[in-house]
């Protein structure tokens, strides 16, 4: 089968390589899409990161690269393994790709995104989103209903968003402000319009403003050389400020608005990766009592995000901003992200095509 294989910096091939093998308590699922996440990239300029490099094998999987990769992807079941009754042949479904020890629980109330040596399926090894086929453990499989299955490709980082908005202990009514419209600032506001809040987003770029505009997650867009976002904020808010605010930027000069953004006692949550270790602004939060908290993929997030979208209560299609087959992964889909960035959302992958 076909499959993209992360060797190492701006070295993705399409190999042929052989299908994986369906195992006891295992689900074989053909992908239909996969999208190109933001970590994609960061590895194919920066990496490897995630991505074990050669010599170094990861301590779960015991892969290093070249690895296939792809995490954000849906498919239909095509064979069950010994044990798993639960699920059906024809289903189609999504994926919650983690990697971590098989004696660490993934009930309700675990947080096993913390577990030790934690990775992700298409980072890590055990296959990828960026091939025809691939087979999973049964705990990581989430059916969809009549999600479409491109759409079905967005809600792994529709998750980060959705677990962001749970750490974050913010409630309908409340008030946020997102810094940074790229595709999980747009995802994440996604998930709080659809919590019931109030949401402000700062952005710069012209088309990330208007797809933020036109798919209604936003109930105003700042653009800040237009004037003082935080200000803004607080002139809408009774000069109170905002409840929340969530840095999905990675950009220090947005966390700063973000702390004087928010009202007293106010929570930040920081969704991004950062590539760098920045300036925080430590006399605003110790003056303002704000709590500043991380955040890293989800933990049983999954159901509650199909739930949302099941209900019609957002909509993925509009973030799809291109289709494309396997074999143009590098040149339409990592090209595209890097050089004309401001374009896209989501690009999707079909590893058939």
């Amino acid at each position: 089968m076909k499959a993209a294989r992360y060797y190492d910096q701006r070295d993705i091939r399409i190999e042929d390589i052989p299908e994986p093998e369906l195992k006891p308590g295992t689900v074989a699922i053909d992908v239909a899409w996969c999208g190109i996440c933001g970590t994609d990239l960061h590895e194919y300029l920066e990496g490897p990161i995630f991505i074990p490099p050669k010599g170094s094998p990861h301590p779960i999987s015991g892969e290093e690269a070249p690895v296939t990769m792809g995490h954000e992807f849906s498919g239909t079941i095509s064979a069950l393994g010994d044990g798993v009754t639960d699920l059906e042949v024809g289903q189609n479904v999504v994926v919650e790709p983690y990697i971590i020890h098989s004696d660490v629980e993934t009930g309700p109330g675990h947080a096993y995104q913390l577990s030790k040596d934690m990775n992700f399926i298409g980072l890590g090894g055990r296959g990828g989103g960026l091939s025809e086929k691939i087979v999973v453990e049964r705990r990581w499989v989430h059916a969809i209903g009549d999600i479409p299955l491109d759409q079905a490709a967005l809600i792994e980082p529709l998750s980060v968003g959705h677990h962001a908005f749970v750490r974050s202990q913010a409630k309908s009514g409340d008030t946020a402000i997102v810094g940074g419209a790229g595709p999980i600032g747009l995802l994440t506001a996604a998930v709080l319009k659809a919590s019931g809040l109030t949401v402000y987003i700062s952005e710069l770029s012209e088309a990330r403003k208007k797809m933020a505009r036109d798919t209604g997650v936003a109930d105003q867009v700042f653009d800040p050389r237009d004037g003082d976002v935080a200000q803004r904020v607080r002139d809408l808010t009774g000069g109170k400020g905002a409840d929340v605010g969530f840095e999905c930027s990675s950009v220090p000069v947005v966390l700063n608005m973000l702390m004087d953004a928010v009202r007293p006692g106010g929570v930040i949550v920081n969704v991004s990766i950062w590539g760098h270790k920045p300036e925080v602004d430590m006399p605003s939060l110790v003056l303002k009592e704000i709590d500043l908290r991380g955040t890293i993929g989800y933990a049983n997030d999954h159901p509650s995000t199909i739930k949302l979208v099941q209900e019609g209560k957002l909509d993925l299609a509009p973030f799809i901003t291109a289709k494309i087959p396997l074999d143009d992964l590098v040149s339409g889909g990592f090209d595209q992200l890097i050089n004309n960035n401001e374009e896209h959302v989501k690009i999707l992958v079909n590893p058939t095509a």
